[in-house]
């Protein structure tokens, strides 16, 4: 497989990527709120949403923008999600969509759109259309970082990535940004992530790509249990690298898709340890379910546990929680074959506490800002993973007064 290159720049790292950022006044804080993302080339394109029956005015636009797989630009807005806002929403979001298109010179239906923040109240479309000219001239090919920061909302830091691969002797960039700190549990996708890459990939095989890589990092972390109304994640393939199209079944695709995967399950790890007031990132992985669809199962349960969590954030061993978390969930269970051990450290066998188990280096593993709890349901070969965090006081801060 050819060595990967990681490198700076985020999703502006991409050749004929352009990004921008700025503050239109959609946040009370004043802080950046409305991001560009433009190909300088007519791209392919692929999209997955969420699966919440409760979706914002964005999702259902770009929903339909998305069907015949080509995009040049995509516009996100952050302090108001656009959800919940009746027939004025979707007006809202076609506007934009109709003056960036115009701005840029290419269709609305090329102009994917999302938007984050609270559920229920109207854009101020007033204070984005005085700012989409101007947030279309500061697009700059060094504007991934400010588009990155316009999209975040409870997050402390911007998240990017980038890298660089060789396939078939051409060099090949892939970047992105993403945010969501809260609200992570996706089913599908998270809250955003945007990806491009200067690839040239067959058209039936760019939707394939996204949602692999989807399926094995931003589906399998979770923050807090619940899922966002507005999870948009999108990746525009401009084709500048003037490889051969990666077609699907090809080798190159596969180095493709490797590339790709590495880059969203990077944004991920950042997603997931920057989670609303979390100071541990944990792993949880099960073995020994009967499906690996159980494995997942039982994973989440004891993932999304607020009791759990609240053990994980007081490192206390309280591997009864764990139990009860792997009993509730819908995967088999048979206690008297459940296996523990966090790291390296067994805690649990047979479904009782382990004789001689050392809860004293349990304690200090679970201290640790990162580390894994390791379950064995002894049923079969299943096996799945989830990456989650502790809820601490911090959580229930921020979500308390999120309105106000």
């Amino acid at each position: 497989m050819p060595d990967m290159q990681w490198l700076d720049g985020g999703i502006t790292a991409v050749p004929g990527i352009l990004a921008s950022g700025m503050a239109a006044g959609i946040k009370p804080s004043g802080k950046k709120d409305l991001a560009l993302v433009y190909s300088s080339a007519p791209a392919r394109a692929a999209a997955v949403f969420t699966s919440n029956q409760v979706k914002g005015a964005p999702v259902v636009v770009s929903q339909e923008y998305i069907r015949d797989g080509r995009a040049q630009a995509i516009l996100a807005s952050s302090g108001c999600s656009n959800v919940c806002t009746g027939e004025q929403g979707i007006r809202d979001a076609r506007e934009m969509t109709k003056t960036v298109g115009e701005l840029l010179r290419i269709k609305p239906a090329q102009v994917l759109i999302a938007a984050t923040g609270v559920i229920g109240q109207p854009l101020p479309m007033d204070k984005i259309r005085a700012a989409l000219a101007k947030l279309v001239k500061g697009l700059s090919p060094q504007g991934g970082r400010s588009a990155a920061e316009a999209i975040m909302t409870t997050d402390t830091r911007p998240k990017e990535a980038a890298l660089r691969i060789e396939i078939g002797g051409r060099p090949i960039t892939i970047g992105g940004i993403a945010k969501g700190v809260g609200m992570l549990e996706p089913h599908l996708a998270t809250m955003f992530c945007f990806l491009a890459t200067d690839a040239m990939v067959a058209s039936d095989a760019l939707p394939r790509v996204l949602k692999r890589a989807v399926d094995g990092s931003l589906n399998r972390i979770t923050v807090d249990g619940d899922q966002s109304t507005s999870d948009t994640v999108a990746v525009l393939a401009n084709g500048l690298a003037e490889n051969a199209p990666l077609e699907r079944g090809s080798r190159g695709l596969r180095e493709f898709a490797r590339g790709f995967e590495a880059v969203v399950a990077k944004l991920a790890s950042m997603l997931v340890a920057d989670g609303e007031g979390a100071t541990k990132v944990v792993e949880v992985s099960v073995r020994g379910a009967r499906t690996r669809r159980e494995a997942l199962l039982a994973a989440r349960s004891v993932a999304n546990s607020p009791l759990v969590k609240t053990a994980v954030n007081g490192a206390d061993p309280n591997w009864g929680r764990i139990m009860m978390a792997l009993g509730k969930s819908p995967a088999r269970v048979a206690q008297d074959k459940v296996a523990i051990s966090v790291g390296d450290e067994a805690l649990v066998e047979k479904g009782m506490l382990k004789a001689g188990a050392r809860l004293d280096k349990i304690r200090a593993l679970m201290a640790e800002p990162e580390y894994s709890i390791s379950i064995d349901l002894g049923l079969g070969r299943g096996q799945d993973r989830v990456w989650t965090t502790d809820l601490s006081e911090e959580y229930v801060r921020i979500n308390g007064k999120y309105t106000t």
